[in-house]
């Protein structure tokens, strides 16, 4: 992927919008945060595919760990993990016919993917931050995580199909890309 300036400026935009969310609409639950900062990364990688989706996710995910996150370093590996099984599937999926079925199908492909891989990354990691034995947290995969990922991948979607054509629109106008 060639990176022009008007490129890495409006990574830069979205990777800043997506900190301001991440301040703004989170929703604590237990240990598990619910925010809406990947509609606005996976808009920008619906914009300029899945290599700017990695690089807006770990910076993302460096600023919350420095300034917002209690989790330190398994937290930014469980967000980075989070937010490209679910973006990255949906951008090369949206990548095959760029339309709105193909954005649809490959949404609902990440949040599917993204809630297997944090099902398992669940059980992985968190007996290791949280005082949870792994039996436990074995106990808390279906009632908890599963819901919690279906529902966190399913608003973040419905965000990103709602963000993208505008704010394609406002770059297509400013040439922007």
């Amino acid at each position: 992927m060639k990176f022009t300036t008007k490129k890495l400026v409006t990574m830069a935009l979205l990777t800043a919008m997506a900190c301001v969310v991440m301040y703004f609409v989170r929703i604590p639950y237990m240990f598990l945060t619910f925010d809406v900062k990947d509609a606005i990364i996976i808009t920008g990688g619906l914009l300029f595919g899945f290599l700017p989706v990695i690089m807006m996710s770990v910076a993302v995910s460096l600023v919350e760990m420095f300034t917002i996150s209690e989790t330190g370093v398994l937290g930014l590996v469980m967000n980075i993990i989070s937010t490209c099984s679910f973006a990255c599937v949906a951008v090369l999926i949206y990548r095959i016919k760029k339309n709105i079925l193909f954005a649809a199908i490959g949404l609902v492909a990440g949040v599917l993917c993204m809630t297997a891989v944090m099902l398992a990354f669940n059980w992985l990691i968190v007996p290791i931050y949280t005082t949870f034995e792994r039996e436990a947290v074995v106990g808390m995969l279906m009632p908890i995580f599963l819901p919690f990922n279906l529902l966190k991948g399913g608003v973040n979607a419905a965000l990103a199909i709602l963000l993208y054509k505008p704010v394609k629109l406002v770059f297509e106008k400013a040439k922007f890309n």
